[in-house]
């Protein structure tokens, strides 16, 4: 699942993200950012082949809340959550094949844990 404005879809996000088994994966960008823009397609065809789990396009200008207090200094930043953990979090080089190996690294090493947002479901909850 693709969600491209997280602000207009809140009640079937935390619905998808009630799964256990449904990771959060993340994009946080910016509108006027170039690199995530060439970024966004690529993105999304991703989320195509893992359709069990929920694509976010988070545009930190438009939605802060859903950073926590935590700030974004380049871009493409992307958070993945399993069960509300974070379990990765920074700023990642724009090619999917590095985000795809990720997600496949996390698939192996489940107890893998990193600093990030909160539960992602409780900044949309709290947002709504």
């Amino acid at each position: 699942m693709f969600i491209q404005d997280p602000r207009l879809h809140i009640p079937e996000l935390l619905h998808a993200l009630d799964n256990p088994d449904t990771w959060l994966v993340a994009c946080y960008c910016a509108a006027w950012c170039d690199t995530c823009g060439d970024y966004h397609g690529a993105f999304q065809a991703l989320s195509e082949r893992y359709p069990q789990h929920v694509f976010l396009w988070i545009d930190v200008e438009d939605n802060p809340e859903l950073l926590d207090d935590l700030d974004v200094e380049n871009f493409p930043t992307l958070l993945i959550q399993t069960r509300g953990q974070a379990r990765f979090f920074g700023t990642m080089l724009p090619y999917i094949s590095h985000l795809e190996r990720m997600l496949q690294a996390i698939a192996q090493e489940p107890g893998t844990r990193a600093e990030g947002p909160a539960d992602l479901r409780e900044l949309l909850a709290a947002s709504a």
